[in-house]
């Protein structure tokens, strides 16, 4: 996905599946120039024309045949020359005038460094390359928009308004599947990777989704999985849809739901939402700059600007990307898709990071106000006199009774702390105040904090007990190569989320423990408010609809607007 946190600019876009490096394949490069050619050369790194992909064969790395008769490699050599040809893009490994050598070359296979996984295409630096160097500028004219797709498909057909995403899918469908070799688009097209080539989870079978049993990821997937079938139905498929009212423009036999799959796969894994055009941020199809693979350690993004120097503007626009370091001849360029969980990187671009400081599992805190329709409703539970307020007070800020929040390795969020001081308020903590009198970003009393820190020990205890496999069973699998090698790229992508999810859970536990500890909260009779912390309904709670992971989809411009 593609998508960007709401203070970056971000890139939604992937390599075919992208993390860590290594390189297999290149795309091959184009002969010298004059001498002083050569002298640019030199002080860019010392390398003459050629010499980066002579040294690819060299080491065996493009294959038996020397990359010759590569279907791979012959796409990239077409979408070079058709973002040179089109859009004046400089992309040669020599010098010209007013140019120098381009910094990047494209490896038609990456794989990530921990795992050994494929990761699919990348961008590899052709020369050393500095700390602040520009690495890309491709011209806006030629990236997939929805302007573009309102312009090849028609205004009457994608009116005014309508959800980027849905948009640039049918464009993507009508390039690859209507008009094939013939459309403008092809060799960028021709460098998109099949489904099967990026695996996000709401591609995946009904057996491959039980290898992730337990997991939150399993509730986003489906959620996106209707939310997708719908959004499909309601402006293609359906009655009244666009294959009804246009079928000269929208022919069935090519705008399937198996085709609208793909786009968003594409979609998800590959665009970019480009911040500081004249207009306001947009979201793109970026030709060459979707190839670059992610790290999670990168701090670079993808934007925009007005084309031309610092003297003389075009009142053009173009993408641009800057390096956030310094890279070696060969290693491979990152940026970063934002600060995501691997539930993310895992639904949406079909690859979780094995180090990845973002990572976060959602736990589920349920607490019902003890209202007296509840403590009727429940045996043994006593109506609460706040029960009413807090509900009030809920309200007034746009909380549910049932939330998710991420747990990180390290830590959690303070807004759930917040909450659940809020929930185990007794009379005894009020001291005859309003609860809107109340910092809950503080603690209001130890029992109260007791309370709080071991309600959150309780959810993750709950959280961890609806995988029906340990940690520990997860380890052996993986360390049983023979054996894991024998599942599919899926299964142990699946294997290997599940034991990341269950490890960060107990280290959140041991954080936990000790904090009650450090701060004396582990003693008997300190009176607290009870609740439901463990993820369960009791009669009368209103369930909360949607995860903490389908929140984060939705502030990030995902179409949402299927409930």
């Amino acid at each position: 996905m593609a998508f960007t946190p709401p203070q970056l600019s971000q890139m939604a876009s992937s390599c075919d599946r992208r993390n860590q490096h290594h390189v297999l394949q290149m795309a091959g490069g184009e002969g010298g120039e004059a001498e002083w050619v050569k002298a640019l050369m030199d002080a860019a790194g010392g390398t003459t024309p050629g010499q980066f992909e002579e040294e690819m064969k060299m080491k065996g790395l493009l294959g038996p045949n020397k990359g010759m008769g590569n279907p791979k490699l012959n796409a990239n050599s077409r979408l070079v020359a058709w973002l040179e040809n089109e859009g004046g893009v400089y992309l040669s490994e020599s010098s010209t005038w007013g140019e120098a050598p381009h910094p990047m070359a494209i490896s038609t296979e990456t794989k990530d460094e921990i795992t050994n996984e494929s990761s699919g295409r990348g961008l590899l630096a052709r020369r050393s390359i500095n700390d602040g160097d520009e690495l890309l500028k491709i011209p806006f004219d030629l990236c997939i928009t929805r302007r573009s797709a309102r312009k090849a498909l028609g205004k009457d057909a994608l009116q005014d308004g309508i959800n980027e995403y849905l948009a640039i899918a049918c464009q993507l469908i009508h390039e690859k599947y209507v008009l094939g070799e013939t459309s403008f688009f092809a060799p960028y097209i021709g460098v998109l990777p099949e489904v099967e080539e990026v695996n996000p989870t709401f591609t995946w079978k009904d057996e491959e989704l039980d290898f992730l049993q337990g997991s939150p990821v399993v509730a986003a997937t489906k959620s996106l999985q209707m939310k997708l079938k719908r959004e499909y139905d309601d402006l293609l498929g359906g009655e009244g849809g666009l294959i009804e009212k246009y079928p000269d423009r929208f022919p069935k036999e090519h705008f399937t739901y198996e085709n609208w799959v793909w786009a968003f796969t594409m979609l998800f894994s590959r665009a970019i939402r480009l911040r500081n055009l004249q207009v306001g941020e947009r979201l793109a199809m970026v030709p060459y700059a979707d190839l670059i693979n992610h790290s999670a350690f990168s701090q670079a993004f993808i934007d925009a600007r007005e084309s031309g120097d610092w003297l003389f503007k075009t009142g053009g626009e173009e993408v641009i990307l800057y390096a956030d370091r310094g890279y070696r001849q060969m290693e491979q360029i990152y940026i970063s898709y934002g600060q995501k969980s691997n539930a993310e990187l895992l639904l949406l671009y079909g690859f979780a990071l094995e180090r990845n400081p973002y990572n976060s599992v959602d736990v589920t805190v349920s607490i019902a106000p003890r209202t007296a329709a509840v403590a009727a409703a429940n045996e043994g539970v006593d109506e609460d006199p706040l029960a009413q307020q807090k509900l009030d007070f809920l309200s007034s800020v746009g909380r549910d009774q049932t939330v998710d929040f991420p747990c990180y390795a390290d830590r959690y969020p303070v807004e759930m702390l917040e909450y659940l001081r809020l929930m185990m308020m007794t009379e005894e903590d009020t001291r005859g105040k309003e609860l809107s009198d109340f910092d809950f970003s503080r603690t209001i009393s130890p029992a109260n904090e007791a309370a709080v820190l071991q309600s959150v020990v309780e959810a993750v205890n709950y959280q961890l007990d609806l995988y029906p496999q340990s940690e520990e069973d997860d380890a052996n699998i993986i360390k049983d190569k023979g054996l894991f090698r024998l599942l599919t790229y899926n299964q142990r992508m699946a294997v290997r989320h599940r034991r990341n999810e269950k490890r960060l859970l107990k280290r959140t536990l041991a954080a936990l423990e000790k904090q009650i500890r450090n701060k004396g909260l582990d003693v008997d009779g300190l009176a607290r408010a009870e609740g439901s912390t463990l993820g369960e309904v009791l009669k009368g709670e209103t369930r909360k609809q949607k995860t903490a992971l389908e929140d984060r989809l939705e502030k990030m411009g995902l179409p949402v607007d299927i409930k």
